[in-house]
C-alpha cells in the first residue's frame, strides 16, 4: 500500500477554524482571489508559495517531459499546497492551478512558512509532517527526472545514487528496451556514448550530466548572494555539519551549509543503525540524516548542494583581525563568513592494487544501498571491512545475495565491531568470514566491469581467486581537509588539531576546545583529530560548537 492510500489524512491534512487564524497572523500576504482554471504555481518554478485554500480549490498535478499531467490531489478550504520544495525556495516539484469555480487562498513564501513552523508548534508538527510524506509519495510514484541507461553502468549508478541520496523522486528507464528507454533515445535522437540521458521536469535535456549540473537543472542547488556575510559557514553536510546547523539556525545565527555530494555523509550511506540512542528498533542512517536535513532547513538554514568548497581563504583575516573569511566554491564563488566550522568528514579509502580505479563504479563500491542491492541481487559478492560500517552493510546485503566472502585483515571481527553485529553476522548462512585476508588483486576491464578478486592469507601466503563482479569497500577513511591545509593546523596523518595547544599570541582570548589553530575557525566530526567516529559524538560536537561559537562571536562584538 502506498503512502497516499495509507496516510492520506496526513498528508493533505484539513486545517479547522481556529487553526487557519492562527496560519493567517504568518502568510506573506493578503487572500488572493483565482479565476476558474487560472495557473498558480508550476513544475520547476523556484520560491513558489505554499496556498492555504480559503474558499474554493486548488488542483494539484504533477507531471516530467515524457508524460501528460497526473493528478495528485484536490485541496479545499483549510488544506495547503506545498511540500520540502516550499521550506527552502527550491524548485517545485509539481504544478496547481484553480479549480473550476476558482478558489481564494493565503500564500506562504519560504521564510513565513518557516516562522509559521517555529511560531506555532501545532501546525508547524502537521505542515512538516504532511510535508515529509508529500516527498515520500512523491519519491514512490516516480515524480521529478527521468534517467534513461544501461542498468549497472558506472555514470547511472552515479546519478542514481545522487537522487536518492539527496531525496529527489526520479523514474529510470532501460535504454535497451524497447517499450521504454529505446522509445526515448529515437525520439529524442540520443546516441550510446550521450548515455546516461536525464530530463528534467522543465523539460531540459541532459547528456552524461555531472552531478553539479543535475543539481542545477533540477533546481536543488539554490542561488548564493557572494556578498552575504554569513555567522557561520559549515563545510560537510554529514551529522557534525547538520546539527552544526540545526542548533545555529535555531538560535538566529545565519547559516550556510554546503556539500560537493549530498547531506548524511558516510552515515548516510549506512543501511541501519541500532546503537544510536533513542532509537532502540534502528533507523537507516538516510532516515535519521533526512530528518536533520529537514530540520535545519525548518530554521531557516541555507543548504547548498551540490556545491564544492576548494578552498579556505584566510589571508585577509590573518591581514586585518575581525575581516571575515572567504570560502571559495568550484563555480568560482567566494562565500563570506565570519566564522566557519569543518565538517568535511573523510574520503573513502581505496584498495593500493593495481588498475583499481578503472573498477570504481563498475563493480566496486563504498556503499551499499538499495541501488547495489538491486545490482548484486542474488550473484556472490564480497566486502572488505571489520568495523560497524562493514557490519551493517553485511547484514543488509547478505539476504539479497546468493553468498558474500567478508575479508579481514585481522584475526577476528570483536576488536572493531560492536557484539551485537557479530553475533547477527555469525547466524547468517551465506556470510563466509576470511579472516587473516587480503586483497591483492582484480581481474576485469573497464568496459565490462570486475570479473575477480585475488584473496591472500597474510601469514600462510596461500591465494584464492573469487569470481565476483561486485566488491564492497568499508576499509576506513582519510581527512577530506586539503581544501583547508594552508589556514589551520593538522597532525601527521591530515586531522585537524584543535584546542588549547596553540601559540595564544594568536587570539587575545581562551581559545575553544573546537577551535583550530586559526582563530574562528572549527573543527567538528571525522575530520577532527581525536573525534570518536559514532554518529552520536558528530552529533555532539555539533552541537558544542556552536556555544562556542556565540563565545567568540559576542567577543568579536565586544572589541569593536
Amino acid at each position: 500500500m502506498s503512502v497516499f492510500e495509507s496516510r492520506r489524512e496526513q498528508m493533505f491534512p484539513v486545517l479547522n477554524a481556529a487553526q487557519i487564524e492562527t496560519a493567517r497572523r504568518f502568510a506573506s500576504g493578503p487572500a488572493r482571489d483565482f479565476a476558474p482554471d487560472e495557473h498558480i504555481f508550476d513544475v520547476g518554478e523556484r520560491h513558489a508559495a505554499a496556498w492555504l485554500v480559503l474558499k474554493g480549490a486548488i488542483e494539484l498535478v504533477r507531471r516530467d517531459a515524457l508524460h501528460p499531467e497526473t493528478p495528485i490531489v484536490t485541496e479545499t478550504a483549510g488544506q495547503f499546497s506545498g511540500e520540502l520544495a516550499q521550506l527552502s525556495g527550491r524548485a517545485t516539484l509539481a504544478a496547481g492551478h484553480a479549480g473550476p469555480e476558482g478558489c481564494t487562498a493565503l500564500p506562504f513564501d519560504a521564510a513565513h512558512l518557516r516562522a509559521l513552523m517555529v511560531g506555532s508548534a501545532e501546525l508547524g508538527e502537521i505542515v512538516m509532517r504532511a510535508f515529509i510524506l508529500r516527498r515520500v509519495g512523491l519519491i514512490e510514484e516516480g515524480a521529478g527526472s527521468v534517467l534513461v541507461g544501461r542498468p549497472g553502468s558506472p555514470d547511472l549508478v552515479r546519478l542514481q545514487g545522487f537522487l536518492t541520496r539527496n531525496s529527489y523522486p526520479h523514474t529510470v528507464l532501460d535504454a535497451s528496451d524497447p517499450n521504454e528507454g529505446r522509445a526515448v533515445l529515437e525520439r529524442f535522437g540520443v546516441l550510446p556514448q550521450d548515455l546516461p540521458l536525464m530530463i528534467c521536469p522543465n523539460g531540459t535535456m541532459l547528456k552524461r550530466p555531472s552531478d553539479a549540473e543535475a543539481g542545477i537543472c533540477l533546481g536543488i542547488t539554490p542561488e548564493l548572494e557572494p556578498e552575504k556575510l554569513y555567522d557561520v559557514v559549515v563545510v560537510g553536510a554529514g551529522p557534525a555539519g547538520l546539527a552544526t546547523a540545526v542548533y545555529a539556525a535555531s538560535e538566529g545565527l545565519s547559516v550556510l551549509v554546503l556539500d560537493q555530494r549530498a547531506f548524511g555523509g558516510q552515515a548516510g550511506a549506512s543501511a541501519r543503525i541500532e546503537n544510536y540512542l533513542g532509537f532502540p528498533t534502528g533507523i537507516s542512517g538516510h532516515a535519521l540524516t533526512a530528518r536533520a536535513f529537514n530540520q535545519a532547513q525548518k530554521f531557516g538554514a541555507e543548504l547548498a548542494i551540490p556545491l564544492e568548497v576548494v578552498r579556505l581563504d584566510c589571508g585577509e583575516r590573518e591581514r586585518t583581525p575581525g575581516a571575515p573569511f572567504r570560502v571559495a566554491l568550484s563555480n568560482g564563488i567566494a562565500i563570506r563568513a565570519r566564522t566557519v566550522v569543518i565538517a568535511s568528514g573523510a574520503r573513502y579509502r581505496r584498495l593500493d592494487v593495481p588498475n583499481f580505479a578503472s573498477f570504481e563504479g563498475a563493480g566496486i563500491s563504498y556503499w551499499a544501498s538499495t541501488i547495489e542491492a538491486k545490482l548484486c541481487e542474488g550473484e556472490e559478492v564480497a566486502l572488505i571491512g571489520a568495523g560497524n560500517s562493514a557490519g551493517q552493510a553485511v547484514v543488509f546485503l547478505a539476504p539479497r545475495v546468493k553468498r558474500l566472502h567478508l575479508v579481514v585483515r585481522a584475526a577476528g571481527l570483536s576488536a572493531t565491531m560492536s557484539r551485537y553485529l557479530i553475533d547477527r553476522i555469525a547466524a547468517l548462512p551465506n556470510v563466509e568470514l576470511r579472516t587473516g585476508t587480503e586483497v591483492v588483486a582484480l581481474e576485469g576491464d573497464a568496459s565490462n566491469g570486475l570479473a575477480a578478486a585475488h584473496l591472500r592469507h597474510r601469514s600462510t601466503g596461500a591465494t584464492t581467486i573469487l569470481p565476483l563482479r561486485h566488491l564492497f569497500l568499508f576499509i576506513g577513511a582519510d581527512p577530506n581537509a586539503g581544501w583547508a591545509k594552508d589556514c589551520v593546523a593538522t597532525d601527521e596523518k591530515g586531522f585537524i588539531v584543535t584546542g588549547g595547544s596553540f601559540d595564544d599570541r594568536a587570539v587575545s582570548r581562551p581559545r575553544t576546545l573546537l577551535e583550530t589553530s586559526l582563530p574562528n575557525v572549527f573543527a567538528v566530526g571525522d575530520v577532527r583529530a581525536g573525534s570518536t567516529k559514532r554518529v552520536a559524538a558528530a552529533v555532539g560536537e555539533g552541537a558544542a560548537a556552536v556555544a562556542q561559537i556565540h563565545s567568540v562571536l559576542a567577543w568579536d562584538t565586544a572589541q569593536r
